[in-house]
């Protein structure tokens, strides 16, 4: 299977975990699911990539080589499909992971699926910053809460 297969397979998948999170019940089995469904598939499938590439039983494809202790040989790595594909499944479960944080917390704390889902949708698109954003509106409410209490 090519490199280009692969990489939208493993986005398909991750993108079912999104929509699951976003707009199926948050039951207990349905967070299972898209706990092992989802991240811990992505993180299986990273794990066989990043110790496929390390010992040299998985082509990357393009020139090869490179490393993880500098910027050159990341971005060498980074320049095969293999590599690209690999940092791409990292990011698709560590932001998964944290959507699936975000909404538990969310729900605990007594925000609506209408609010929650701008920090989801920045989450999926742009982790870090969705993630931010949450941080901060959480720490507002978790505030406003303990003064109440």
């Amino acid at each position: 299977m090519s490199w280009d297969t692969l990489f939208l397979l493993f986005n398909y998948w991750a993108f079912v975990g999104w929509a699951a999170l976003a707009f199926a019940p948050r039951g207990p089995k349905i967070l299972a699911l898209i706990l092992y469904a989802g991240v811990f598939l992505l993180c299986l499938v990273y794990t066989i990539l990043i110790a496929g590439f390390l010992t040299g039983g998985i082509d990357p494809g393009g020139s090869g080589g490179g490393d993880f202790t500098t910027l050159a040989g990341v971005m060498k790595l980074f320049d095969t499909p293999g590599g690209a594909t690999l940092g791409w499944v990292h990011y698709l479960a560590f932001d998964l992971f944290t959507g699936m944080w975000i909404a538990r917390d969310a729900d605990q704390k007594g925000f609506s699926r209408i609010v929650q889902f701008p920090f989801l949708f920045l989450t999926l698109m742009a982790g870090p910053v969705g993630l931010f954003l949450w941080l901060i509106v959480r720490e507002r409410r978790a505030r406003a809460s303990s003064k109440a209490a």
